[in-house]
């Protein structure tokens, strides 16, 4: 996968976001958010509908990890004109707001954006498969990217109840603390494209950064137990199938499935924002 959103400093490469890209290497601890700005539309490029696409009658949401999220689109702007589908994992943490990868949300050029995203990108929570009936379906209607790391809270068209959101963490992680991961992406370096099913793996904190976390996986890796493409913004959490506290995301890491630690968004050096941004 091509990396995304170039960043300032030191610069660490983001990566495992959207199809037909490639993942970027790890790079610096520390990542610089590029300018946070709205979208801002005119007569020949709408704004993206806002309407929520909830199912008709209160869904039945999965007893285990429902607050696991998934992001599709299929218009995403490319260079040049045209689009093209892609998608990244995230995890819930209020009743109308997620937390994903910044880099999710980004304009042609690669940079990250904030404010109603330029195209649709549709959130479905409580499945742990496509074909299960019930859970909950919205469209993002605003991007809030953090001023320190590639992480973003984006806010849905209408709020998800009867699902408990994930804590957020307040402290720093420790090394040798073992986290839980739940993503949508591909099941294949190559053939990029959101699993049907929710992956789960689980790591132990290997390294602590400035606002990064290093993980290792605690067995060896395979596709549907560590991040690949389409997996930026999954959650590393602590807890239980059901409720639990999210301690960082999936920014970057190996190519899957190979050999390598994982390089995440640490949540606590945010805490304090994220509020800000949802309450």
């Amino acid at each position: 996968m091509v990396a995304f959103a170039a960043v300032l400093g030191a610069g660490a490469a983001f990566g495992y976001v959207f199809a037909g890209q490639q993942r970027a290497a790890a790079g610096a601890e520390q990542v610089q958010a590029p300018p946070q700005h709205s979208v801002v539309t005119s007569g020949d490029s709408p704004t993206p509908s806002v309407a929520a696409t909830t199912t008709s009658s209160r869904p039945v949401v999965s007893a285990i990890l429902p607050f696991n999220a998934k992001l599709t689109s299929s218009d995403i702007p490319v260079p040049g004109g045209g689009v093209r589908s892609g998608g990244c994992s995230g995890s819930l943490i209020a009743r109308e707001w997620v937390v994903t990868a910044g880099h999710c949300f980004h304009d042609t050029k690669d940079n990250r954006i904030g404010g109603p995203p330029p195209y649709h990108m549709t959130v479905t929570v409580g499945k742990l498969k496509d074909s299960d009936p019930g859970g909950e379906t919205a469209p993002v209607v605003d991007v809030r990217q953090s001023p320190v790391n590639d992480l973003a809270v984006v806010r849905l068209a209408s709020p998800v109840d009867g699902i408990t959101p994930l804590t957020i963490a307040d402290t720093k992680p420790k090394v040798g603390q073992r986290l839980h991961f739940a993503g949508w992406g591909s099941l294949s370096a190559k053939a990029v494209a959101p699993s049907d099913h929710l992956k789960r793996g689980e790591f132990t904190v290997a390294k602590i950064g400035q606002t990064t976390v290093e993980a290792s996986p605690v067995v060896a890796r395979t596709v549907e137990n560590s991040p690949c493409p389409d997996d930026s913004g999954a959650p590393f959490y602590a807890g239980d199938d059901k409720t639990g506290t999210l301690v960082a995301i999936v920014n970057t890491g190996p190519s899957c499935p190979q050999p390598g630690r994982e390089v995440l968004a640490r949540v606590d050096v945010v805490a304090d924002w994220i509020r800000q941004q949802i309450g």
